[in-house]
């Protein structure tokens, strides 16, 4: 039987009436939650053990409110009936924690308890993590949460200690990337729902991995997508490129914005996650005095001090704006760390010589140098590519605020054919490519496959049920890519081949160069574990300059400990390095030595200042004499 639950108290992160959803009371009783300050009526209908509805009340915040016991244990399913003066209709509930039929069916039922074994986790110091990206439908050939456990050894095996997941949340049919997601609080069904998820983040935990999920918070998938018959959850004042602005500062959004800060605390609290990474955040428009993502930053803070240990937020923007960063007392957002697109074009377009697109901004060494010096290579300066000067610096921020990548989902999927860097580089490029990025003073991160040189492609793939919409995808992909020269055909994102086709093939990494490509980075990794030099993330421990014509000199240092990498991006000639600091330099790792199927090192053991030739596409890493490797 229902209860009364109308409430007039304040909103606040902790107030229980206005936690969003259905969620279990005490034994047998659910508390129901939706948000819909412009409708009529609202009611609950549940469909089992008997079909009946039950009216919500509304409170003066618009949210409508009841508490019904007697639910049985067993599946239990219900839809919210929404009275708007046109008429009726039946819906899912928008903070759904289980959609078993998909985005159009009834919402079910799920009980939160799970017997965790992670009770001495703790977390990772963000400044130690080596992140890897994966994408849970292609990374094992179950495509689940399950199957990702039994892989868990080698990746640790590799040295990478955070898995950052792309997101989960429900999306139309089994084929997604994730950020098609319109119920934000529910796990895809195809992965293993939220007990696998659980299971997942368990498993990792005591295995001493963390793990971070990948969020939406700047639009809503197109099919599914009911929130707009709730209420004022979307604004006409903005338009993202993937539809509709979310309303974070028009009228009525203070429950859309508690809607999403709700979420946030879901995933973390909930499912013990490390962190989250926020998605594309220049897409969430918001002049509001008091900034979501700031909110949102305070929200998390709180949450770590109530639970016992830190989360980190990670934000994806192409701003280049410390704002973002900064601590909220100076202005900022208090976000911990942010994606550095910059890094990954540098690497890319000196490596593959593309400048098209957003690539024409890059292509000189010396902007790789300034990011390794900066993160940030446009800190001020003019962009082509934008026609505008864009950026400022990060110079007073330490590395440890940026996490970088040679290649990530983005980067290769909405490539038009999805090619990873194996199919545009050689393998002495791969090995270079993988140096500049574990050797820098920033937080790695590795996407799925590339320690082994995967060859599979990464495509975007969908699985909507609309023909029209997916005619439309199909259509928005090809006009993505007029800005650049690639030859091809379009994948088509709705065939399963095309999801097939981007699955990992896991038996490459045994054999070959794919090995010693996976040797390769456990031992860069290995290394920045380990030796003190690479363990500190200041801007004044870090020297990056040019040498010869397409030689990259990059020295960290820390007390008394110092290492010289040199990098050659000529694939070509050889590059000759002379600026040696006093002292006795010892060799560390040569990409030329066979034991990484080099030809063969022809540089000196040790170094007091001679000249040294680092050979086409290599990589030599010295340091200080008597260093322990």
């Amino acid at each position: 039987m229902p209860r009364s639950v109308l409430n007039t108290s304040s909103s606040s992160a902790l107030d229980p009436t206005r936690r969003m959803g259905a969620y279990p009371l005490d034994s047998g009783c659910y508390r129901f939650s939706v948000w819909g300050p412009l409708l009529q009526q609202i009611e609950l209908k549940m469909l089992c053990p008997i079909e009946r509805k039950i009216p919500l009340q509304q409170d003066e915040e618009g949210y409508w409110q009841v508490e019904l016991e007697g639910i049985p244990a067993g599946p239990v399913e219900y839809l919210f009936v929404l009275h708007h003066e046109q008429g009726q209709v039946e819906r899912p509930d928008p903070a759904s924690r289980w959609q078993p039929h998909g985005v159009h069916g009834p919402s079910r039922i799920l009980d939160p308890s799970f017997d965790w074994q992670d009770g001495a986790w703790q977390g990772i110091p963000l400044p130690q993590w080596i992140l890897y990206e994966l994408h849970v439908g292609t990374f094992t050939p179950e495509g689940t949460f399950a199957a990702i456990i039994p892989r868990l050894p080698e990746l640790l095996d590799l040295g990478v200690n955070v898995l950052e997941l792309m997101p989960v949340a429900q999306c139309p049919g089994g084929r997604n990337w994730g950020y098609d997601g319109v119920y934000p609080y529910a796990v895809q069904t195809a992965y293993g729902g939220a007990q696998g998820l659980k299971q997942l983040v368990d498993a990792c935990h005591q295995a001493g991995m963390a793990v971070i999920l990948d969020v939406v918070y700047n639009h809503m998938g197109p099919e599914g997508n009911y929130l707009r018959e709730f209420g004022p959850y979307f604004t006409d004042k903005y338009h993202t490129p993937w539809g509709a602005a979310l309303n974070f500062d028009d009228r009525y959004c203070d429950g859309v914005r508690e809607f999403f800060l709700q979420n946030a605390e879901f995933w973390l609290e909930e499912f013990h996650l490390d962190g989250l990474r926020l998605d594309a955040i220049h897409a969430i428009y918001d002049f509001s005095a008091r900034p979501f993502l700031r909110e949102l930053s305070e929200r998390v803070e709180a949450l770590g001090q109530r639970t016992g240990w830190k989360r980190q937020l990670i934000a994806e923007t192409d701003l280049n704006d410390v704002k973002i960063i900064s601590p909220r007392e100076q202005g900022g957002y208090g976000i911990d760390a942010q994606w550095c697109d910059d890094f990954h074009h540098c690497v890319h377009t000196l490596l593959t010589g593309e400048k098209e697109g957003y690539y024409e901004d890059f292509g000189q060494l010396e902007q790789l140098a300034k990011s390794y010096r900066e993160s940030y290579v446009f800190s001020g300066q003019y962009s082509p590519h934008r026609a505008r000067r864009y950026g400022n610096s990060a110079a007073q921020h330490p590395g440890s605020q940026f996490v970088i990548c040679i290649q990530n989902h983005d980067q290769i999927g909405n490539r038009m054919l999805g090619e990873r860097l194996s199919q545009l580089t050689s393998f002495e490029g791969l090995k270079l490519a993988a140096a500049t990025l574990l050797l820098a003073p920033m937080l790695p991160m590795l996407y799925m496959g590339e320690e082994y040189g995967e060859t599979a492609p990464f495509q975007y793939f969908v699985s909507h049920g609309d023909p029209d919409l997916v005619e439309a995808v199909r259509q928005g992909r090809r006009k993505e890519f007029s800005a650049f020269t690639w030859k091809g055909e379009v994948p088509d994102p709705q065939s399963e081949e095309t999801f097939y086709r981007s699955k990992l093939n896991w038996d490459l990494k045994s054999a070959g160069q794919h090995q010693a490509l996976w040797r390769w980075y456990q031992t860069l990794i290995r290394l920045r574990k380990t030796l003190p030099a690479l363990q500190t993330f200041q801007r004044e421990s870090v020297q990056a300059h040019l040498f010869a014509d397409c030689g990259l000199a990059l020295q960290r240092c820390q007390g008394s400990h110092a290492l010289l990498a040199l990098f050659n991006f000529s694939p070509d000639h050889s590059a000759t390095y002379s600026g040696w600091s006093a002292g006795t330099w010892q060799k560390v790792l040569d990409s030329n030595d066979p034991d990484w199927l080099g030809a063969g090192s022809q540089l000196p053991y040790q170094s007091q200042g001679d000249p040294v030739e680092v050979p086409a596409y290599g990589v030599v890493v010295y340091g200080l004499s008597g260093l322990s490797v």
